[in-house]
């Protein structure tokens, strides 16, 4: 053991924490690996605490967390503002609420077995947008930024060709707004499937999708067309 070591070993919880949240995230992986004890640090809820508030100081830390997508643990807050922050950020502001969003629809679409309808996704989305104070119009349209965030950012595998598919055949439900689906949103799967998975479609798929595109869009795009 080298004497930096012994002079770690000596310090308590709290002031190991706050030595490691002012570590770049991108090494806190390999410093949480150097023994069981900061492992377990960074496994704990004082660390990820201690994190978003030094990391968001200004972060709204709300006494009520209404509707149906839960706020969850310290972790859970630091990746939804982490995601706010840098992935989905809202003409430059950071909204811990848009993060939670756009986990929960992530987490939702890559389940290994049958995702939830696109309907029942987002319409979660809409009730905690509204349940958070936010108007109808503006739930619908934060709802469409989220879909078209997570789509952007699917892994290009064999789960996300075989989402986007059924996404694209998924019928019309005639739903009062702000539950209906967006047209940028839909756009932007039959984009996807007829450009980055066009090499995946078979010429029956093909042709299923088009034949789904045409019925919801006029005119087609060009680059959509030709099997």
């Amino acid at each position: 053991m080298t004497e930096s070591d012994h002079v770690f070993g000596k310090l308590p919880d709290h002031l190991l924490i706050e030595i490691f949240v002012r570590v770049p995230i991108c090494e806190w992986s390999q410093v949480s690996c150097v023994n069981k004890h900061w492992a377990a640090i960074f496994r704990g809820e004082s660390f990820w605490q201690t994190a978003v508030i030094r990391t968001w100081p200004f972060a709204c830390q709300r006494k009520r967390w209404p509707g149906p997508i839960p706020r969850g643990s310290g972790r859970r807050r630091y990746a939804a503002l982490y995601v706010s922050e840098h992935i989905i950020a809202s003409n430059g502001e950071i909204d811990e609420l848009l993060g939670h969003a756009y986990l929960y629809l992530k987490e939702q679409l890559e389940l290994s077995t049958m995702t939830p309808p696109s309907s029942i996704l987002h319409g979660t989305m809409i009730d905690q947008f509204i349940a958070c104070g936010r108007s109808r119009d503006k739930a619908h349209e934060l709802a469409s930024e989220i879909w078209l965030a997570v789509i952007n950012n699917l892994e290009e595998n064999q789960h996300t060709f075989l989402l986007l598919k059924r996404l694209a055949q998924e019928g019309d439900f005639f739903l009062p707004f702000p539950y209906t689906r967006s047209y940028k949103v839909l756009c932007r799967v039959f984009e996807k499937l007829f450009t980055d998975f066009r090499d995946c479609l078979s010429r029956e798929d093909y042709y299923d999708v088009l034949a789904c595109a045409k019925s919801r869009f006029r005119p087609i795009p060009s680059t959509w067309l030709g099997y």
